[in-house]
């Protein structure tokens, strides 16, 4: 498991609804994988939006593949 991109994944009470987030910002991680869903490209992603990193969205990715398996660690930002 790499620890250091899901260091990229923030839940911070009052900020989204305590959604999953990307580095305490306002973009959730499910955004992240309903673009990948929707057949969007990393690239295209990340021209759409230049807030986010190529490893933010390996992030959400592990992430999911984590939170699926019930085994994921959460950095609290505050």
């Amino acid at each position: 498991m790499n620890t250091e991109l899901l260091k990229r994944i923030t839940i911070v009470p009052g900020l989204m609804s305590g959604q999953a987030t990307i580095r305490s910002m306002r973009f959730p991680v499910g955004d992240i994988l309903e673009m990948l869903a929707s057949g969007m490209t990393n690239e295209e992603i990340l021209e759409q939006h230049p807030i986010l990193e190529n490893e933010d969205i390996q992030a959400a990715l592990l992430y999911a593949a984590l939170r699926i398996k019930n085994t994921v660690i959460i950095n609290d930002a505050a």
